[in-house]
């Protein structure tokens, strides 16, 4: 039985709020559980540097978890000067699923800077940020076609992205604090709406794992981002 009487391929509940925040050109507060994240999009009329010139835009993101998002404070990164190899891990990874479905070459020399807030983490706050700051990222860009910044649509596919791990033996789907801490193994996924991979994280606690394993996690995962691409379609219905 897993610690919160979920069925082994159940997605905790699921919700987007679009439009949180009064700023941005597009937001999305995303919940699985009780792991939620405030996720922005922001447009500028630039690029990075070593992109200048070249026609295209870039999509990029930065991750950050509020003092007390966890059941003991921690110190904001900003007071130590540095953030931590975690905070780098998880922002590139973000900006890479987002840039795996939107044309550069069509958003024009712009850049979108996806902030991921953590309000408050109960476990797989990466993948809420990924499958969150989607919305946000369709958000924006919407609000950049009512002003024809673009000819093309540049938002090629969905994007979604869900843990899976071995906890008590069984595969189980969007482990949450509990189960993550104690899993024996446990993997990240990052697939689009149409179904192809855009990363996978896995990582044995304990004993390695085996490929027969890992394609059970991959069973799952495909049938939780089904799920998750499901309600990004219903939130921006």
């Amino acid at each position: 039985m897993r610690p919160s009487g979920r069925k082994p391929d159940e997605l905790r509940p699921v919700s987007f709020t679009r439009g949180f925040t009064r700023h941005a050109e597009g937001s999305c507060l995303v919940r699985f559980g009780d792991t939620h994240v405030l996720c922005t999009a922001s447009l500028e009329e630039r690029v990075p540097p070593w992109l200048k010139g070249g026609g295209k835009g870039w999509v990029t993101a930065e991750y950050g978890m509020l003092p007390r998002a966890t059941h003991e404070r921690t110190r904001r990164e900003a007071a130590s000067g540095k953030q931590s190899g975690r905070t780098q891990e998880i922002q590139r990874l973000v900006g890479r699923s987002l840039r795996a479905v939107v044309d550069l070459v069509a958003l024009g020399e712009r850049q979108i800077t996806l902030d991921c807030d953590v309000l408050q983490a109960d476990g797989g706050t990466r993948t809420a940020a990924i499958t969150g700051s989607w919305v946000a990222l369709f958000d924006c860009l919407r609000w950049m076609e009512q002003r024809a910044m673009f000819k093309t649509w540049p938002l090629k596919d969905h994007v979604a992205a869900v843990s899976c791990g071995i906890h008590g033996g069984t595969p189980v789907l969007d482990l949450d604090y509990p189960e993550d801490s104690s899993a024996g193994t446990d993997a990240n996924f990052v697939m689009t709406g149409s179904g192809g991979i855009v990363e996978i994280q896995g990582t044995a606690e304990g004993e390695p794992f085996s490929e027969a394993t890992l394609a059970e996690l991959l069973a799952l995962a495909r049938k939780g981002i089904g799920e998750l691409v499901a309600r990004q379609k219903e939130a921006i219905a």
